[in-house]
């Protein structure tokens, strides 16, 4: 046996580990997030290209999004738990991609013909186009998120094992795949579309998705071939249990497992369907049966023990100090080009990367719960260099200004009288035009440390999201890992859409500093709730970070053991 080992040379390892199940999964996520960037970024600049310019159909598909993900979370995850693993990804794929191409193919006609539609019936085709460009593209992030639930929340943990350091460098180096796709995807196609043209852009992301389908179909069929385990869910006796989908009175008929009676979400629906119940339901039981599952999910997320981390994380998306639209539109306006937030962007994606290599060596030295502790705390300290540019020589910061001065006038449709003008006279007077007379580090001083600190604060936000994701993989019982995640995805979408709303109540220059403060509190809340679900877990043992986590037993989870 000693001499079988020394057999295996340079090349046989690295073919065992180009065809492993691990390296697999890293090739489809990374095929599947590059089409996801590439179609994320280009369809918002088609739409704002078709709509004259505008920002309304962006907003709009923003919106739907934002909603969608919100109200169905829950009922993607629920799908995602009750059908077979291979069936999930496969359909979801399938439907993400495919709805990809024939948002593209619908571009490419809407680009070729519309000068004729806009003729035709009063404008009422080419609006008819914009609608179901918006209605498919919805459907296509819905499979995505369905997609991401499947295999980043449960195909990995699978394939993992019950190695949680083997769990924590696959997560890792997913994030990294992620932030790299992040930065790259969007540069291709946009140098696609700047030397050729937008029609040319839809095509190049139909026929990526249509060949990127189909490879990763391969490869989910790949991966479920060299992992087994992916056969067997929660609650399932047998191995290809899962390839015969029980019906709800067939479950009844066997009797509720342990698992099934601790859970809430497992009491609703098993009590949803008794016989007795089953004679008392009209026509409108189906119906109501997402309502219910919406419910029920809801119930489960607020029952687990990992609530408040899972809040935490979703705190942190109440924020307007990342890299979207509102603070590369705030970079505008403080006088930074296109080539300086591109080198900004860039340095955001380093820093993220830090953050996630920084994840996997402090929770093997700390443990896992620590590191989110040691992660909020640095992220929280970065951030302070935000609050302090918020006072800073060159901050815009006017609370004479009244923040909701841009939304009345757009909602009253009223132009400024002259006595306003005369205060925003003043107030340019104060701001904007002794911009230009400042010197350099003056001027820019307030915008340079807003930036300095988003920046070093992802080392922080990265990690500290890396830990939380991987104690709800390993803290949720695997009958109930696609629930749980979609309602953490829906928690999510909801902060998320709660501070766009937050932008548009204050849009003004001179109230993005109040914005930054509200952010950082935002995220004060968020650290603050992880607080609390670590000490109720490590107790005093939190802030001794030389001796291991052995069992968080006082979260008292039914799932996998958390032994770091």
């Amino acid at each position: 046996m000693d001499n079988s080992e020394p057999k295996k040379t340079c090349c046989e390892n690295i073919r065992n580990f180009f065809t492993s199940a691990k390296f697999l999964i890293y090739m489809g996520h990374a095929l599947s997030t590059w089409g996801d960037r590439m179609w994320n970024f280009a369809v918002a600049v088609f739409l704002v290209e078709l709509y004259g310019n505008s920002l309304l159909l962006t907003a709009v598909y923003g919106l739907v999004v934002a909603g969608s993900v919100l109200l169905l979370g829950a009922i993607i995850g629920d799908w995602v738990d009750k059908n077979p693993r291979l069936k999930v990804a496969q359909t979801s794929l399938l439907v993400q991609n495919c709805c990809v191409i024939v948002c593209g193919v619908l571009l490419m006609l809407v680009f070729h013909f519309k000068g004729q539609l806009v003729e035709l019936y009063n404008g009422w085709i080419l609006t008819t186009c914009y609608i179901l460009v918006i209605t498919i593209a919805n459907i296509a992030n819905l499979a995505s998120t369905a997609t991401a639930i499947t295999i980043q929340r449960d195909w990995v943990v699978v394939v993992a094992g019950q190695d949680s350091s083997k769990l924590a460098d696959m997560n890792a180096t997913v994030r990294i795949i992620d932030q790299l796709t992040n930065i790259l995807a969007p540069m291709l196609v946009g140098q696609i579309m700047s030397f050729g043209s937008h029609f040319i852009g839809c095509g190049f992301i139909s026929g990526w998705n249509l060949c990127s389908m189909c490879v990763e179909y391969m490869l989910l069929w790949k991966v479920y071939q060299k992992t087994p385990a992916l056969a067997v869910k929660g609650g399932q006796k047998e191995p290809q249990q899962e390839l015969k989908q029980l019906s709800p009175t067939k479950e009844l008929e066997n009797g509720q497992s342990p698992e099934e009676s601790s859970q809430p979400l497992m009491n609703e629906t098993s009590g949803a369907t008794s016989p007795d119940s089953s004679k008392q339901q009209g026509c409108c039981f189906p119906v109501a049966e997402p309502f219910r599952t919406f419910k029920a999910g809801w119930v489960a997320y607020y029952n687990q023990n990992i609530f408040f981390a899972g809040m935490s994380l979703a705190f942190l998306y109440m924020t307007v100090l990342g890299f979207d639209c509102i603070t590369t539109g705030y970079a505008y306006t403080q006088g930074l080009n296109g080539s300086v937030l591109s080198l900004l962007m860039g340095a955001s994606a380093i820093a993220g990367i830090c953050g996630t290599v920084a994840f996997t060596w402090v929770r093997k030295k700390c443990g896992l719960i620590r590191t989110g502790f040691i992660s909020g705390v640095a992220q929280f300290a970065c951030l302070i260099l935000c609050v302090v540019s918020v006072f800073a020589p060159g901050s815009p910061l006017d609370l004479s200004v009244s923040p909701f001065q841009d939304l009345y006038s757009h909602l009253t449709g009223e132009t400024p009288l002259p006595e306003v003008d005369h205060s925003f006279t003043s107030v340019n007077v104060t701001t904007v035009a002794p911009a230009e007379e400042l010197p350099p580090l003056q001027s820019y001083m307030s915008v340079s440390l807003l930036f300095a600190g988003v920046i070093a604060a992802r080392v922080g936000l990265w990690s500290f999201d890396l830990t939380v994701t991987q104690l709800i993989q390993e803290n949720v019982i695997e009958s109930e890992r696609g629930v749980i995640n979609g309602v953490q995805n829906s928690m999510n979408y909801l902060l998320d859409l709660l501070h766009f709303i937050m932008v548009i109540l204050a849009p003004n220059p001179e109230a993005f500093g109040l914005l930054v403060i509200i952010s950082v509190s935002f995220v004060a809340m968020g650290h603050t709730m992880y607080f609390w679900f670590a000490f109720k877990s490590l107790g005093s043992r939190l802030f001794l970070c030389c001796q291991p986590e052995q069992k968080v037993e006082t979260v008292d989870s039914p799932s996998l053991p958390t032994t770091v």
